[in-house]
């Protein structure tokens, strides 16, 4: 495997070129928007230096991630490690960061943000685990507090069951393995089951919006879209990551219709769409394995309702339970009350 390095004051910065309908905004590159969010969480503290990371899987996939460290010290390894949730990609993370204060590894799930696809559509919460662990041996030199919202709650859950010589801490955000997939996850299937491509950026953020999705302003949202979607070479905007594609793909078979993007949206094993495949007792395992400290932080409008806080709770006794005025994605809705709560945890040694 081989890994390297780009970004802010790194080895050659990511720089954007601008067109037309390309984007919502212009950023010189991917950490731009750092200063405003920091202005807009009133973070009066110096900004770390972001930089893209690379590592090339021994299956020839590409594992991507983002390194935030203080910028006189940018080698500094990061203490925490987050993971995103489907449909999402690690800058998700960056107020949270910035309010946080510590060094942190933020990854980009397989199929997600700059990672590959997987050809297998295989987005299982074991099988991500074993890139994020390869990501981890990696990028990090320390047992990490680990940090995952939805899909990667239930992946980083997973990495602590398999390797907890990677794991000082898990923190699972508004996600359990029992959480009906015909609930709140449905507000995920139905925003990705449309188009695949589309005209400008603003048009998806304005689908974005339309579903009471993208942070609660425009300007954040514009954000999100910026880092989750690309210009493919025709001018077209498409989602970055493949939940998109397999959405449409599940939502075409079952009006009997042709997906939209056939040849790149294979269905997961046995037919289940890309949501429910990630739910299921494996995931219960999973946690019941992990020795590290464990807590869920669910969001009180997220997805995890009562009924499921409480079988958490009994199925997993010596786990913390803590609720926070939030929706599913709490990183994003209240990023410095959840800093606070990591960075507690970071700094308990």
């Amino acid at each position: 495997m081989t890994s390297d390095y780009r970004g802010v004051g790194g080895v050659g910065p990511v720089v954007f070129a601008v067109g037309h309908n390309e984007r919502v905004s212009d950023p010189i590159d991917e950490f731009s928007f750092l200063p405003e969010q920091a202005a807009e969480a009133g973070i009066d503290a110096p900004l770390p230096r972001g930089r893209r990371l690379t590592l090339t899987l021994e299956s020839g996939r590409r594992l991507s991630a983002l390194h935030y460290a203080p910028a006189d010290a940018p080698d500094t390894p990061p203490v925490v490690t987050l993971l995103h949730g489907a449909g999402l990609n690690a800058h998700t993370w960056d107020t949270t960061i910035l309010a946080l204060g510590l060094p942190a590894l933020a990854i980009d799930l397989p199929g997600h943000g700059d990672s590959s696809w997987r050809d297998d559509a295989a987005y299982l919460a074991r099988v991500l685990a074993a890139d994020v662990a390869a990501g981890m041996d990696a990028w990090t030199s320390e047992p990490q507090v680990v940090v995952g919202q939805s899909l990667g709650g239930l992946t980083a859950a997973a990495v602590a069951a398999s390797r907890p010589d990677l794991v000082r801490e898990l923190v699972v955000i508004d996600i359990t393995p029992g959480v009906d997939a015909n609930a709140g996850p449905t507000q995920i299937r139905e925003f990705f089951a449309g188009p695949v491509d589309w005209a400008s950026r603003d048009e998806l953020v304005d689908r974005a919006l339309a579903f009471g999705l993208g942070g609660g302003t425009r300007r954040k949202a514009e954000r999100g879209v910026f880092h989750n979607s690309r210009v493919r070479p025709d001018g077209r905007v498409e989602w970055k990551h493949h939940f998109a594609h397999l959405a449409n793909a599940a939502s075409a078979a079952h009006a009997g219709d042709e997906p939209v993007d056939a040849p790149s949206a294979v269905p997961p094993a046995g037919g289940t769409d890309a949501v429910a495949s990630v739910l299921g007792e494996s995931g219960w395992e999973d946690l019941a394995a992990v020795r590290a400290p464990t807590t869920l932080i669910r969001g009180d409008r997220g997805y995890v309702t009562d009924a499921d806080t409480e079988v958490f709770a009994r199925r997993l006794p010596a786990a913390s339970v803590v609720s926070v005025p939030a929706g599913h994605n709490v990183q994003e809705d209240i990023p410095a009350d959840l800093a606070a709560l990591l960075r507690g945890r970071a700094l308990d040694t």
